[in-house]
Formats: C-alpha cells, structure tokens, sequence
C-alpha cells in the first residue's frame, strides 16, 4: 500500500509564504513524476506544478516565477515553496504521485493524498 501525506497549508496573508511538503511511504519500487495540484472554490482540480524524477519542473502559467517545485528522491518527498500569495491562490492542494510498486521498471500508478488547504485572505 503506497500512502502520500501532505502538510504545510494554513491561512496566510495577501503576499506572504507558505511552503508544502508531501511523503510518498509503503511498498515503493520507484516514483515518476511527482506533483501538486489544486481544487480552488467553486472550481476543477488543476496543475500547480509538477516534477520528474530528474527534476524537471512544469508550472502552470499563473504559478511560474512564484511558486518552486523540489523534491527528493531518496527520501521519497515532494514540496511547493509557495511566495508571493494570492487569494487566487485559496485551496486544497493535493500531492499526487506515479509510483511502480513492483519493480522500477514496471507500471506506475496514480496515488493521491488527502489534501491541505490553503487559505489566503486578509
């Protein structure tokens, strides 16, 4: 069982900081591409960002030069450090990952956390 773990969202002001960690545990044989994505209010879950295994970074539009996607692989971890928020910003942003459970070269599924929201108001 592959289990991913959020933490790190909170209520933050208008231009301020937040920074989301996220950690991939349980039978894993290696991990593709790793990522955030969000649920806004009223609105579809999107793409914030997301990061192959030898760290290649995809951001949608309205993140790039704000937000920086990491990650660390032999800890099994994925973060977004998160600057200059907007209220646009407010949601619950979930960690997904590609995991292969059996073998690093074999079928990768998608695992998804719980989420944690992100508030940004004043």
């Amino acid at each position: 069982q592959v289990q991913l773990v959020e933490s790190g969202g909170g209520l933050v002001q208008p231009g301020g900081s937040l920074r989301l960690s996220c950690a991939a545990s349980g039978t894993i044989a290696s991990i593709n591409a790793m990522g955030w994505y969000r649920q806004g209010p009223g609105k579809e879950r999107e793409l914030v960002a997301t990061i192959t295994s030898v760290g290649s970074a995809n951001y949608a539009d309205s993140e790039k030069g704000r937000f920086t996607i990491s990650r660390d692989n032999a800890k099994n971890m994925v973060a977004l450090q998160m600057n200059s928020l907007e209220p646009e910003d407010t949601g619950v942003y979930y960690c997904h990952a590609e995991v292969r459970v059996t073998a690093w070269y074999g079928r990768a599924s998608d695992y998804w956390g719980r989420g944690t929201l992100v508030t940004v108001s004043s």
